[in-house]
């Protein structure tokens, strides 16, 4: 039984090509119990393998928090399917903003502690005790209400390049570190303001919400469905959207387009620019946003010493990596000193 790739990125793409097939890229989670996550994973993996079905889904004992592409002509048998798992049945699923058949290219299934990493021990609080979903037409009602502070939950690499329009967005460079910040920045505001929360697909405002109840805020609202669905909504519905800029996603778009605002600048010469790129030297791959002018001069590395690198024959750069690993600083998300136009 197959339980892992076989293909490797580039093969994978090189087939997409062939086939010639619109993709289809989504996102959804549900928090539920399962009582052996590892062969609900391989059960996952075989299923949606067959289906050709691509992307990043974490599974743990508290539920799923998917990220992938299918072929677009699968998506009710993909649907069909999700359905028979009780949990899973008419689960919200979110379709992105922009597609590209290239969103994913490898199929990975982990089992890990938590969907998301909170740093919470959900047994000193209510989980299941969350705040009041609003949808988009809700969200702009209280945006515009003077008694409501609006948190943006997500990282600061995500709402540099995209954010609500006088949202709070903190300075952190993981969820977790913004949990307590914002308890610590509102703490005088539980009983008055309205606390009004927003994410990329509403995953992260599902625990976070209960956790300020649970700290004694009082009027707790979260976005249902994030960004994504709130755009969706915005677009069918032609409501005001209040969203300026891209909408950062975790997959090789790296974002997507939700209005013509630009609102971050080139990491390298503070030209406005809000497009992100990993550094072409595999040894550093730090993400930073870089314009099409220092993308050409600087070969799309993020500083001299690594376009130095990426200049050597392939076997020298493969030695120069051997032993050493990047460690958490890919995921230091533009704050490399070598960028002198970070946030």
């Amino acid at each position: 039984m197959q339980l892992y790739n076989t293909l490797s990125a580039k093969e994978r793409a090189t087939l997409i090509e062939a086939a010639g097939k619109q993709r289809l890229t989504l996102s959804f989670y549900q928090y539920a119990k399962i009582g052996n996550p590892q062969l609900f994973r391989n059960h996952l993996f075989v299923s949606w393998n067959e289906l050709e079905v691509l992307g990043r889904i974490y599974v743990a004992h508290e539920g799923i928090n998917a990220q992938l592409s299918l072929p677009a002509d699968i998506f009710k048998d993909f649907k069909d399917q999700l359905d028979t798992i009780p949990f899973l049945k008419d689960v919200r699923l979110n379709i992105a903003v922009e597609q590209d058949n290239k969103s994913f290219l490898k199929l990975k299934v982990k089992v890990r502690d938590k969907i998301v990493a909170d740093g919470l021990n959900d047994d000193t609080f209510d989980v299941t005790r969350i705040g009041i979903h609003v949808n988009a037409e809700k969200f702009n009602t209280l945006l515009e209400d003077p008694n409501t502070v609006c948190v943006d939950m997500r990282n600061h690499y995500e709402s540099e390049i995209g954010h609500f329009k006088g949202a709070v967005t903190p300075d952190v460079d993981t969820f977790r570190d913004s949990l307590d910040i914002i308890e610590e920045d509102l703490k005088a505001h539980k009983d008055d303001k309205n606390l009004l929360m927003y994410c990329t697909g509403g995953i992260r405002c599902e625990k976070a919400s209960a956790y300020y109840k649970y700290k004694g805020f009082k009027n707790v609202f979260q976005l249902e469905g994030g960004i994504i669905e709130y755009v969706r909504q915005t677009k069918i519905e032609n409501i005001e959207n209040k969203f300026m800029g891209k909408n950062f996603v975790f997959d090789h778009r790296r974002g997507e387009r939700i209005s013509e605002d630009v609102i971050s600048n080139c990491h390298q010469c503070g030209n406005r620019c809000d497009v992100h790129v990993n550094c072409e030297n595999e040894a550093c791959h730090l993400l930073f946003i870089q314009c099409d002018a220092c993308k050409d001069k600087m070969q799309g590395c993020c500083s001299k010493a690594c376009q130095e690198v990426y200049n050597l024959p392939f076997v020298d750069q493969k030695a120069l990596r051997k032993g050493t690993h990047n460690s958490n600083k890919i995921f230091k998300k533009g704050r490399s000193d070598v960028l002198h136009y970070k946030k």
